[in-house]
């Protein structure tokens, strides 16, 4: 009777074959999941991007007159901004603040903006005056500079403290330098009370 089997050169080159079978997937695999890792992070980050333009734009949008005293009792205007990072490097007074728990306290709020550590932070406050501040939300990490001009009347400023006459700007551009060297530029509109330049009807008409 003859016997069957496998020499041991054939099984050594399956088992070559499995293990370059395995070693493939596995690699495949690990690719995988760094994608897949890498996909979710810069989704995540998107997403913070987003979340931050949009409570900036609320914030902006809402802005009010109406000047605020600090910590130590001295009267700021009702909206203040510099060009680049300081502390805090926007400060405003908005309106629309939801009174959820009932507590005594006006429909304003007030509100800042600083970067620390590498972050974009807002910074609110529990009252429009004297009140100290409540601990810093952040929006946004990952930042190495942050830049902010100020609209009115059609001219830009490196600053804003209502020296001018007016309270509030009509626009705001900020510009965002992220760890990655990406720059993310937005414009929003402050307040309701946004006036087009000199002209600009009529030259709508014609």
């Amino acid at each position: 009777m003859t016997e069957r089997g496998f020499t041991l050169v054939e099984v050594l080159v399956a088992l070559l074959i499995f293990g370059m079978i395995a070693a493939g997937g596995v690699a495949m695999l690990s690719f995988s999941v760094r994608a897949q890792a890498a996909t979710s992070e810069k989704f995540d980050d998107l997403a913070a991007l987003n979340r931050t333009l949009s409570v900036l734009s609320a914030d902006l949008a809402q802005a009010v007159d109406r000047p605020a005293r600090d910590e130590r009792g001295v009267r700021r205007p009702a909206f203040t901004g510099e060009a680049g990072p300081s502390d805090p490097m926007l400060r405003v007074v908005r309106s629309g603040w939801t009174n959820l728990d009932d507590a005594g306290r006006p429909t304003l709020q007030k509100v800042a903006y600083r970067v620390a550590n590498g972050a974009l932070e807002r910074i609110a406050y529990p009252q429009v005056d004297g009140a100290p501040p409540l601990t810093p939300a952040l929006l946004l990490d990952g930042v190495t500079d942050l830049r902010l001009r100020y609209r009115y009347r059609g001219a830009w400023s490196d600053r804003w403290d209502g020296a001018n006459g007016a309270a509030l700007p009509d626009a705001i551009e900020l510009t965002v330098t992220r760890t990655d060297q990406r720059q993310y530029r937005q414009l929003f509109l402050v307040g309701t009370g946004y006036a087009p330049p000199p002209g600009f009807s009529d030259a709508l008409r014609t």
